[in-house]
C-alpha cells in the first residue's frame, strides 16, 4: 500500500507478553499492507542466539523483512536511546515504501522510546561504563546500589533494584553528568509525524503459561543448551546474555543444576517475566486488546482501520 496525501502515517504496534503470538500476527499485518516489520526486543537485536530469544526464523523473515534482528554481536552495548534514534532514522525510508509500518516485540522501554521518545541524556564514554561494569562485576547489585544511592538517591529510591540494566544505566549516566540521573527524567512524550496503533493478544494468564511452558519445551528440543554453551564460550559475562533462559542454563553448564532443574526455573521466570510484562500493558490506555478465541487478523485490521484510515 503506496503513501498517498489522504492516507496517514500509521506505526502499529503488535506488543503483549512473551509467547502470545506476537510474530504471527505481525507478519500478516505487514503483508496485508506490503510494509515491513521493526522488531522491538531487546535481546533479538543480537546474533547467535535465535533459540533463546524466540527470534523469528528464516522462513518468517522470507515472509516479511524483519529490521533490527541479529545485527549486533553478543558483546556490543546497545540502548533504548539508540533504538529510538535508529529507528526514526529507517521510518522515512519505510513511508515511501507503504503507508503502514509494523513493530513488534515485548521490550516495554523499546516500545515507549520510539512511541513517546526518550529523555535527552549524555553519551556515556568507554571508560565510564568499563568503570561501572568492573563495579557490577566485582561487588555486584550491592555495589552498583551503593553508588547510586549515594549520586541519585531519588532515582534510587523508586527504582526496580532487581534490574540490573536500569541501575547501571542510571549510575553510568549519573558519573558521566556529574548530575544526577533523575534530573534527565522529565517523562514528557515527544510529538511524532504519524498515528501509532497498539495492538496485544488477550490470553487468559493461565492459557499464556501454558504456552511459555510449551515454548520453553520447544526451545529445548531445538538445541537451547548448546546454544548457549557457544554463546557463552563467545561473549562470558556479556550484558547480552544477562536474560531469562541464558542465566538459568549457565548454572546448569557450570554444574550448580541439574538440565531439569534449569530448565522448570527458565519457565517459571519466563512466566513472572510475562507478568511484569502484563502490568506495563495493563496500565497504557492506549493498548487495544484482541481476543485469541476469534480470528486476530480482522480484529487488527478493524481497530488499525477506526484509528488510521488506512484499508
Amino acid at each position: 500500500m503506496k503513501n498517498s496525501p489522504e492516507v496517514c502515517r500509521t506505526l502499529v504496534v503488535v506488543t503483549g507478553p512473551t509467547a502470545s503470538g506476537k510474530t504471527d500476527l505481525a507478519i500478516s499485518i505487514a503483508r496485508h499492507f506490503a510494509c515491513d516489520i521493526i522488531s522491538a526486543d531487546s535481546r533479538q537485536i543480537y546474533r547467535d542466539i535465535p533459540i533463546g530469544t524466540a527470534a523469528p526464523s528464516p522462513g518468517e523473515r522470507r515472509r516479511a523483512v524483519h529490521h533490527f534482528v541479529g545485527f549486533l554481536g553478543l558483546e556490543e552495548y546497545y540502548s533504548a536511546a539508540r533504538f529510538e534514534s535508529d529507528v526514526m532514522a529507517l521510518l522515512p525510508s519505510m513511508w515511501e515504501k507503504s503507508s503502514v509500518a509494523v513493530m513488534c516485540g515485548g521490550s516495554m522501554m523499546y516500545v515507549d522510546a520510539v512511541v513517546r521518545g526518550i529523555d535527552d541524556m549524555p553519551a556515556v564514554d568507554d571508560s565510564t561504563r568499563a568503570y561501572v561494569a568492573a563495579l557490577y562485576r566485582d561487588h555486584g547489585l550491592d555495589g552498583i546500589c551503593a553508588q547510586l544511592e549515594i549520586v541519585d538517591p531519588h532515582y534510587y529510591a523508586r527504582v526496580d533494584r532487581r534490574n540490573p540494566r536500569r541501575l547501571l544505566h542510571a549510575l553510568e549516566v549519573s558519573l558521566q553528568a556529574g548530575r544526577p540521573y533523575s534530573s534527565f527524567c522529565t517523562g514528557e512524550a515527544r510529538q511524532r509525524d504519524f498515528r501509532v496503533v497498539k495492538l496485544a493478544i488477550d490470553y487468559p494468564r493461565e492459557q499464556l503459561f501454558g504456552r511459555i511452558n510449551s515454548r520453553v519445551e520447544r526451545m529445548m528440543d531445538a538445541g537451547f543448551v548448546e546454544e548457549a554453551r557457544a554463546a557463552f564460550a563467545v561473549a562470558g559475562n556479556a550484558n547480552s546474555l544477562n536474560t531469562v533462559g541464558y542465566k538459568e542454563l549457565k548454572k546448569y553448564i557450570d554444574g550448580e543444576w541439574d538440565l531439569a532443574t534449569a530448565v522448570a526455573r527458565i519457565a517459571k521466570n519466563t512466566r513472572v517475566y510475562a507478568k511484569k510484562q502484563l502490568t506495563w500493558l495493563r496500565r497504557d490506555n492506549d493498548v487495544h486488546w484482541l481476543d485469541p478465541s476469534a480470528d486476530l487478523f480482522p480484529q487488527a485490521l478493524a481497530v488499525i482501520k477506526k484509528i488510521s484510515d488506512c484499508d
